[in-house]
């Protein structure tokens, strides 16, 4: 069983790696095989609503929004986290989101997946709502700890002490390993992943048709 974890951050060795660090060492503790990806600096595109994706289940942009679905669809869970600026995540990484979830999500179905935020005070609620969404819509299983998966700090060593962030980034990966375990046992027992309607989407708009 393996975790991607998505470091959502400019900064490879910040204050959101130093949390997701805490979560895969949680992980690695009870046998489950992790895996910390940086975004990095680099630019990246927003969703430009091509529709490429449509017909080829790729983002036109081949960039690491087609690396990170494959990995994401590879593995069997995946934690994303991100620092907070003004009070939401980070904007490139929403980028990528919007277009790996956009193009793959209907493959990450059935998988396990949580939100860790880093934030020096505030927006921390915010920020954690935002990423949970692209959770929420793609049949996707939000693992909880015993407190919003938040860290405070404005530097690594900050961090390191904000011992209550630790331990929850702790209780999440103790959480996400026994449900993984859970879920392959369950699979070695016959027990599969429910079977997905087909999707209805509703228009809200109506059309007059009594003029």
């Amino acid at each position: 069983m393996k975790v991607i974890l998505i470091n959502g951050s400019p900064n490879a060795k910040g204050c959101t790696y130093t949390a997701l660090s805490e979560v895969a060492d949680t992980l690695g503790r009870n046998g489950i095989d992790t895996e910390i990806v940086q975004l990095g600096k680099k630019p990246v595109h927003g969703c430009t609503a091509c529709g490429s994706c449509n017909t080829t289940g790729k983002c036109i942009f081949d960039d690491i929004a087609n690396t990170l679905a494959d990995k994401i669809a590879s593995a069997d869970a995946v934690v994303i986290g991100t620092p907070v600026y003004y009070a939401n995540p980070a904007g490139p990484l929403l980028a990528v989101l919007d277009r790996v979830f956009f193009s793959a999500g209907k493959r990450f179905a059935g998988k396990l997946g949580a939100a860790v935020v880093s934030a020096r005070r505030g927006g921390c609620s915010t920020a954690f709502d935002a990423v949970n969404k692209f959770f929420l819509i793609n049949n996707i299983h939000v693992v909880s700890s015993q407190y919003w998966n938040q860290v405070h700090g404005f530097t690594p060593d900050d961090v390191r002490q904000d011992l209550e962030g630790l331990q929850t980034m702790r209780t999440l990966g103790n959480n996400m390993a026994w449900l993984l375990k859970c879920i392959d046992l369950g699979r070695q027992n016959g027990l599969e992943l429910p079977l997905l309607e087909e999707t209805v989407r509703t228009n809200f708009i109506k059309q007059r048709t009594d003029k």
